[in-house]
């Protein structure tokens, strides 16, 4: 009985077989899968109870006319301004409207309209192929 029994013990041991516990982690930021980057911001969010104090997502239906309003004053007041500037269309030079610099050349890839502001230092570039 115990020579059958130490046999027994012997032939499953013999038969279990065992692996390397290999650990991966979840997280994209220390070396997880890139795809679950969008699935651990949406947890996230989902988790967060913290509000903004100065979210405006509640605003007046007066609040949101005057903020329209004043979009629009400012809109055409630089429609005017252009204008009385540049004319019917853009002309090449350059141009100065307060601290903006533009400056308008045709080039390869089309019209190249160049905006410096001069009190930053931002830059941008606009080109309108022909």
């Amino acid at each position: 009985m115990k020579t059958t029994l130490t046999l027994a013990i012997l032939f499953v041991s013999m038969a279990a077989f065992g692996q390397q516990l290999v650990y991966r982690p979840v997280n994209p930021a220390f070396g997880g899968d890139t795809f679950n980057h969008q699935w651990l911001l949406n947890a996230a969010n989902a988790q967060n109870s913290f509000t903004d104090p100065n979210d405006d997502d509640e605003r007046t239906d007066l609040q949101e006319f005057t903020e329209d309003l004043n979009r629009q004053l400012l809109n055409q007041l630089e429609r005017s301004i252009f204008s009385s500037q540049l004319g019917d269309g853009l002309s090449e030079g350059t141009f100065t409207f307060g601290s903006l610099e533009l400056e308008i050349f045709d080039s390869g890839e089309g019209l190249v309209v160049n905006i410096l502001d001069t009190s930053t230092g931002e830059q941008t570039q606009i080109i309108v192929p022909n």
